[in-house]
């Protein structure tokens, strides 16, 4: 049983891999025997590993087809968007009370290069510091499932990259002028319902940005 799950999670990290990082596009079928020669096992963890992606939202079955990755649709971004807010602002309240001084100092230290890569027009990384901005947040979070869901979320938008959404500078001076509220509240210990329902905005915000991009 122990090396039958091995082989499972081995052929789930390959596929999810693949996916995220646009190895596998939407629409492009999964061929399983293909798997299964690569990882060295049988069809059954193979295929367990497809139905446990299946669950995520990663793929879907096509009659007469099979597996294949899903596309991800304007709704399925937003709708994940919506719950990444509704995450990570749970998360920050969390993390607050545990935050050090050197834990703001980074987190002001990241901000401004953020501004420094948006003056510079550096697009590709702002996205990367983005990212590092608030999981250093929530390396403070005592909530470690949470913080598991939350990695599990942003891996699903991974592959929006990789499905055709842009990104939208235009939405970018105002997400990092919203970084330094959040990091002015943190250091004022301000209460945890007002943390948490300004990082839930400012996820929210990045929601109606997509909505109103055109």
């Amino acid at each position: 049983m122990e090396n039958k799950m091995n082989k499972r999670q081995y052929a789930y990290k390959v596929i999810r891999t693949r996916i995220v990082d646009g190895t596998y596009a939407p629409g492009q079928r999964i061929i399983i025997d293909q798997i299964a020669k690569e990882v060295g096992s049988s069809h059954i963890p193979v295929r367990e590993a497809i139905h446990q992606l299946e669950s995520d939202q990663l793929i879907e079955f096509k009659p007469n087809i099979g597996a294949i990755v899903r596309g991800i649709d304007n709704n399925l971004y937003m709708e994940t968007l919506h719950v990444l807010a509704l995450l990570e602002g749970h998360a920050t309240a969390l993390s607050a009370p545990f935050i050090t001084s050197d834990g703001l100092k980074k987190l002001d230290n990241i901000n401004k290069e953020m501004k420094e890569m948006l003056e510079s027009y550096e697009l590709d990384k702002l996205g990367v510091l983005n990212r590092k901005f608030h999981f250093h947040i929530y390396s403070f979070c005592p909530n470690n499932l949470l913080i598991k869901n939350i990695q599990e979320t942003w891996s699903r938008l991974d592959i929006v990259r990789h499905a055709g959404f842009t990104f939208y500078p235009k939405r970018t001076p105002q997400s990092i002028e919203e970084h330094s509220i959040l990091i002015k509240l943190l250091k004022e210990h301000a209460a945890s319902s007002e943390i948490e329902d300004y990082a839930r905005k400012h996820k929210l915000l990045t929601l109606e940005a997509f909505k109103n991009r055109n």
